[in-house]
């Protein structure tokens, strides 16, 4: 007699474990430079919005002599 053995299909434990800790790192890292990208962006946001309030301030000035000239 003749047996048929059939393969196992599947994970074991330990694969499905490795994969998670893969994963759970990956996420991680991803998660620590894209907290990297968002205080830089907010950095520049600021900078972007003193430049904008000093540009009005000093446009402010050359409008008041246009309007005092007519334009």
């Amino acid at each position: 007699m003749s047996r048929i053995y059939k393969t196992k299909r599947g994970f074991t434990l330990i694969e499905m474990v490795l994969v998670i800790a893969i994963i759970v790192l990956l996420a991680a890292v991803v998660g620590i430079s894209v907290k990297g990208y968002i205080e830089k962006g907010r950095s520049g946001e600021q900078q972007v919005h003193s430049q904008r309030v000093e540009f009005q301030s000093n446009n402010a000035v050359k409008n008041e002599k246009f309007k005092a000239l007519g334009y």
